[in-house]
């Protein structure tokens, strides 16, 4: 192994998220010897039970991307049904977010969130298409920490509701602070859905899930109090 492939594997093996991220998009690009050095960093993660994190997530993205058939049957191999282990209380199919997510759909992934989110509250709100707020907290707290760790894990830790709950109790609770950080208003107006918001891995921390009916300050406030957290 020459000492560029060495000093890239050492990085992706640091633990260290600052030197991961650089390292995978590096080892993406040295074809057959970066798929190489990814399958042995996911058999040593597997083989030390270690829990899953947006590293596992980014490895997977960056394989699908590939144009490499071993890419593909790393992923395969490695991550049939993805990287999260997807639970439910009420036998909620969550899979569809988590392949919209691998392959960095973000706009059809926020959609199909927004719908999953209704299902798991209540018949009522899946009919309607949206949540009340008094309805958010009938969510059974394994769904929504299935839904929260599909974004983190598939967005490089800046997406999630826990990211955005986190901003939020850091702006002391301030919505219009909230709206302004995480790109959902700017010049005194909403951002308008869907083509003013960004989806894609370049948007503000905390830009998604967006789930359009969420905006509303007191259903989002249902989901940030929620026994989930």
């Amino acid at each position: 192994m020459d000492t560029k492939l060495t000093a890239l594997k050492d990085k992706l093996f640091s633990g260290k998220e600052a030197n991961q991220l650089p390292a995978i998009a590096e080892l993406a690009n040295l074809g057959e010897e970066g798929l190489q050095i990814f399958d042995e960093f996911i058999q040593a993660r597997k083989a030390a039970n270690t829990e899953v994190t947006w590293i596992d997530g980014k490895i997977h993205q960056t394989l699908l991307q590939s144009d490499l058939p071993k890419a593909i049957a790393i992923a395969q191999i490695h991550y049939p049904h993805g990287v999260v282990t997807l639970k439910s209380e009420k036998a909620i199919d969550y899979q569809p977010i988590q392949i919209l997510l691998a392959k960095q759909d973000f706009e059809e992934a926020d959609r199909i969130t927004s719908k999953k989110l209704c299902e798991a509250a209540s018949a009522d709100a899946l009919a309607r298409g949206w949540l009340y707020f008094t309805e958010a907290k009938s969510i059974p707290i394994s769904d929504l920490q299935t839904i929260n760790q599909l974004w983190l894990v598939y967005s490089e830790g800046k997406f999630g509701f826990s990211v955005q709950r986190k901003i939020w109790l850091s702006l002391g609770k301030g919505w219009e602070k909230l709206w302004l950080k995480i790109g959902w208003k700017k010049d005194g107006s909403f951002t308008r859905y869907p083509n003013e918001f960004i989806w894609s891995i370049d948007a503000p921390r905390g830009h998604l899930p967006l789930s359009n009916q969420l905006r509303g300050n007191k259903t989002m406030q249902a989901i940030f109090t929620h026994p989930a957290w």
